[in-house]
């Protein structure tokens, strides 16, 4: 394997882990549900794409030929994630609407309800 590609692999497992870290801070110290939903969506996400794209250039040099593997998980991280949090993000609302969420209904801020 070459210098360049070895390099780049380690330049994206490097960025992967940055942002995998702060995503992962940022889902601990955030003080809101909503905060905290979008910390791990952006960073977290970007973090795992970043070490499967690494993955998948290490594996094309190696063997010679891409994997429909690493492209697989990486779509379906990038399609999902963000459907996840949508659909986390219309519970949480429809908590808080209702009561249910443990705050009073009286205290939900007004752009909620």
């Amino acid at each position: 394997m070459s210098l360049w590609v070895e390099l780049l692999v380690s330049a994206l497992l490097l960025v992967g882990g940055f942002f995998a870290l702060v995503g992962s801070i940022g889902l601990a110290r955030l003080p809101d549900f909503f905060m905290r939903l979008h910390a791990p969506t952006k960073a977290t996400t970007l973090g795992v794409g970043s070490v499967v794209v690494a993955l998948l250039v290490h594996s094309s040099a190696v063997a010679g030929q891409a994997k429909l593997g690493e492209l697989a998980i990486s779509l379906f991280l990038f399609i999902t994630a963000p459907v996840v949090a949508h659909v986390l993000s219309k519970a949480a609302i429809k908590a808080l609407r209702t009561g249910a969420g443990g705050a009073p209904a009286d205290q939900v801020p007004q752009k909620v309800r």
